[in-house]
């Protein structure tokens, strides 16, 4: 089988299981899972960009989608002007003085011979730095948090179209790669997972923490949509009016309140799968978007030159290649793309909930989704994106099914059969390592492999 015919079969047998929960269960599911599949493809291209293209080992998965988030909210949520007055003079004072101790530390480094005298300085030029910051900072952000707590209590974003936030996010995302890259991308690639794990971990832990910025656990709910809302559609005419006539076989022949009735409760349904529908067509616009750029990226001079330093990196040092210069690239380009679907995420959700990003959902799942579909190779990574999601959502409630199956035999209050139905919800773990297991064990290239010329031939 050519992998043109493998990858026409793998995506049509996974629409197919699309199309088995939306006529078992119901559409709007269907359609629910459909949204969450398409941003696990798009984050899911951002790590084959970085592994698949570079072979870089990056588990800060989670930090990055979170940034996005941030950027959801940053760049959505409407300024408090309670807070700014409160506390915006002092943090800026506090975020200048921090910049002029970054813009100190690196002339002292540079300019000053190695020796005790350059420790001094930077030391000196770090603890004073410090010191002075946190002298603005620390009550600005009292002075902040005190301001309505239990709604606000933060300083709140600059109003804009929740749109924007996804390009933001990419950028929040590239900015804290190119630092990150900086810092590690000279490591070996176990240090590497390690320091990106760490690090991620910090960042999560800011968000957490930091209550001026993201209201912290609290969380910030009520995020602005790009689609409409049910409410607003359930009051429309025209949609009233599309709802009828796609529904007129129905409405025929009933009386006038029967009539009322039965529309009301379409108007409501169809509101409900209208609004998932828009959110489906402007994530599968970049997962399109994403998916042909990393494509062309792939098959151009730059995607080949990534690979073979990803194949034999000794090599291409020996060619010539900016080995360190190369990754720091593919590492930006890959956490973008990563900040991207974060922003998604948090946008779909309405609300940013620092406390749901884990390495489980975040990272171990977006890994298993790369290595499942096919490292290296883009459409693996979307089939990957679709399948393993679909298959977290839907083990549980067919796990349940199994049980309850398996067990109809016994009495219902049989200790082991309600031992067996309350362990039901793990079947997800189950499934994600039985999946991973038998990929690993009959295909190890993933379900769409890599091609490369040897195959092809």
């Amino acid at each position: 089988m050519s992998n043109a015919q493998r990858s026409a079969l793998s995506f049509a047998v996974m629409a197919a299981l699309l199309m088995v929960v939306g006529f078992s269960q119901s559409w709007p599911l269907m359609l629910t899972i459909l949204n969450l599949c398409l941003i696990s493809a798009v984050m899911a291209l951002g790590v084959n960009i970085q592994w698949g293209y570079a072979g870089l080992f990056n588990v800060g998965t989670m930090g990055f989608a979170a940034l996005g988030g941030v950027a959801a909210v940053l760049v959505s949520k409407a300024p408090v002007p309670e807070a700014w007055a409160a506390g915006g003079s002092n943090l800026f004072m506090g975020a200048l003085l921090f910049a002029l101790t970054v813009a100190a530390t690196v002339v002292a480094y540079r300019r000053i011979p190695k020796g005790p005298l350059r420790v001094l300085a930077l030391s000196g030029i770090i603890i004073i730095g410090i010191i002075a910051t946190r002298y603005f900072f620390d009550p600005a952000i009292a002075d902040i948090e005190a301001v309505n707590p239990a709604v606000t209590g933060y300083l709140g974003g600059l109003g804009l179209p929740i749109l924007f936030s996804w390009a933001a996010g990419g950028l929040f995302a590239a900015g804290a790669a190119w630092i990150i890259g900086k810092i590690t991308l000279g490591l070996r690639s176990d240090y590497l997972a390690i320091a990106t794990l760490g690090i991620s971990e910090i960042i999560i832990a800011l968000l957490k923490n930091e209550d001026w910025l993201t209201r912290g656990v609290k969380n910030v709910a009520g995020l602005s949509r790009p689609v409409p809302y049910e409410v607003d559609l359930q009051k429309s005419d025209w949609f009233i009016g599309g709802t009828e006539w796609l529904n007129s076989s129905a409405l025929e022949g009933l009386a006038a309140s029967d009539r009322a009735d039965l529309l009301s409760n379409l108007v409501i349904q169809h509101s409900g799968v209208f609004v998932k529908l828009g959110y489906a067509g402007l994530f599968t616009v970049v997962l399109v978007v994403v998916l042909g750029m990393s494509v062309m990226a792939l098959n151009s001079p730059w995607g080949r030159m990534m690979r073979a330093i990803r194949d034999n990196e000794v090599s291409a040092a020996a060619m010539g290649k900016d080995v360190t210069g190369r990754r720091l690239q593919v590492f930006i380009v890959g956490s973008a793309v990563v900040g991207i679907a974060g922003a998604m995420l948090t946008t779909l959700d309405g609300q940013l909930t620092p406390g749901s990003y884990n390495p489980l959902r975040f990272t171990f799942l977006i890994w298993v989704m790369v290595i499942v579909g096919g490292s290296g190779n883009n459409l693996g990574s979307v089939l990957g994106g679709f399948l393993i999601w679909f298959i977290w959502i839907e083990a549980e409630p067919v796990g349940v099914w199994l049980i309850d199956f398996a067990t109809s035999w016994m009495d219902d209050t049989s200790p082991l059969r309600l031992h067996l139905m309350d362990s039901a919800q793990h079947m997800r773990l189950f499934m994600m390592g039985l999946v991973l297991l038998l990929v690993m064990r009959f295909n190890p290239g993933g379900i769409l492999p890599e091609v490369t010329k040897a195959r092809a031939q």
